[in-house]
């Protein structure tokens, strides 16, 4: 993604203990590469785990001397398992991490391995200094951006061409199509509530788009008020009235605690479309035939006015501050980060790289291409916002997804509901700015 609004706000299960043979004093980085075990975590689907393992095996033949153990998983619940692990010392050395992470586990930009530290194995020349903007606090680089990514409408091709329906291209078309679709008991779209605040992405880019105020601004402060939230529940409410995504009651009696990209439901159309990450949607594209998902247009309303779409550091790799081995970590980071072969293994399970060398690679390599790439298309051509790291918080999260069921099984009307998660919110930023 070539524009960006600029932030100031600039780890499936082996635990294994790191062991080099020669142990650096205090952990400060000395240049040289000793033959050691580091660990290295991340989250995602079966897309991104089979291309960063075959890139760990890229590694191992190159550096036979430095193994990589791999942490892995999915999403759920990775967070509360690396937040244990940090408290508890037990951080692998390197680490994939989420955005939020940065105010959630560094507040004061120590929590992770300072790695302007780190320039002999590291190369940052190749990022853009706004992309390394994401990863710094309090002036400190905590981690480097390994791609901007924002989330867009994929739909199932094969269950639109035969109802002989177009991809919406307004809110307006959504729900004419989740009319359309009643009939066949099938639905336009559905929201994975699971993942984290998906279906309240949703909303959050209506109301946005409908008010021109921003949910929340790069510290924290709440941007919409009660109204809005009350206009943003309504506006969800109205997609299960519709038939435009199931109740939740409906998606927790037919798929349990699976994510949607696992449901049979979306596996055999009865979803004909998602809400995803272009930096994820490959899980999404692995589920169903080759080449049956397909991008679609980024909503707006009857005037065309398509803003309020967001964009975020997809994601971020972090060192452990409390790593013996930092220099062989940094090497490791600049690999996943700048190798060309690499680059051409992990291809765009994380979204197109915001390395230079790497989306270079990805190029001349014809690898540059597909779902992400369309995607992120789609985004350059609107006024995008960027994301506030306050948004993904976990206690965040919890309070969207609370309100949101209570308004799905019918617990609280929307004004309740929006009057709780309105006082609930402020308090809460109110307490961790301070």
């Amino acid at each position: 993604m070539k524009k960006y609004l600029i932030s100031a706000v600039s780890l499936c299960s082996i635990i294994i203990l790191s062991a080099c043979s020669n142990e650096k004093s205090k952990n400060l980085p000395d240049g040289k590469l000793n033959p050691c075990t580091i660990r290295f975590s991340w989250w995602g689907g079966d897309d991104r785990h089979k291309a960063t393992l075959d890139a760990i095996e890229l590694w191992n033949k190159i550096h036979p001397e430095i193994e990589i153990v791999p942490e892995y998983g999915g999403w759920d619940g990775w967070t509360e398992k690396v937040s244990t692990q940090l408290s508890g010392g037990t951080a692998p050395d390197i680490m994939q991490i989420n955005y939020d992470w940065l105010i959630s586990f560094s507040p004061d930009g120590k929590g992770f391995y300072d790695l302007s530290k780190l320039s002999e194995h590291l190369d940052l020349t190749v990022f853009d200094s706004d992309i390394l903007s994401f990863g710094k606090v309090d002036n400190i680089l905590n981690a480097v951006t390994v791609s901007v990514s924002g989330r867009g409408m994929f739909y199932n091709s094969d269950v639109y061409r035969r109802l002989n329906a177009e991809y919406p291209k307004t809110w307006n078309e959504l729900f004419e199509l989740g009319e359309k679709f009643r009939g066949e008991d099938i639905y336009p779209i559905d929201l994975d509530i699971q993942s984290g605040g998906t279906a309240w992405y949703l909303a959050v880019v209506y109301v946005q788009q409908q008010t021109g105020r921003i949910f929340l601004s790069m510290d924290g402060e709440l941007g919409f008020t009660e109204e809005d939230i009350k206009l943003a529940l309504d506006f969800y409410k109205e997609l299960e009235n519709k038939h435009v995504i199931r109740t939740i009651d409906i998606r927790t009696d037919e798929d349990g605690s699976a994510a949607l990209y696992q449901s049979p439901k979306f596996i055999d159309g009865t979803i004909a479309g998602v809400l995803e990450w272009g930096s994820s949607v490959g899980k999404y594209e692995m589920a169903l035939p080759e080449g049956l998902l397909e991008a679609g247009p980024m909503l707006s309303d009857d005037n065309g006015n398509s803003t309020g779409w967001m964009i975020k550091p997809s994601v971020l790799y972090a060192i452990s501050k409390d790593t013996k081995y930092p220099d062989e970590a940094a090497a490791f980071m600049n690999f996943l980060l700048n190798d060309e072969k690499c680059a051409e293994v992990l291809g765009t399970t994380r979204g197109i790289p915001a390395s230079h060398t790497a989306e270079k690679s990805l190029e001349l390599s014809g690898k540059l291409q597909g779902l992400v790439q369309e995607n992120d298309i789609l985004l350059e051509n609107l006024d995008t916002i960027t994301i506030s790291p306050y948004m993904e918080l976990a206690r965040m999260k919890s309070f969207y997804n609370d309100a949101i069921e209570k308004v799905s099984y019918e617990k609280a009307n929307t004004s309740e509901a929006a009057h709780e998660m309105y006082i609930s919110i402020n308090e809460y930023l109110e307490r961790i700015r301070r």
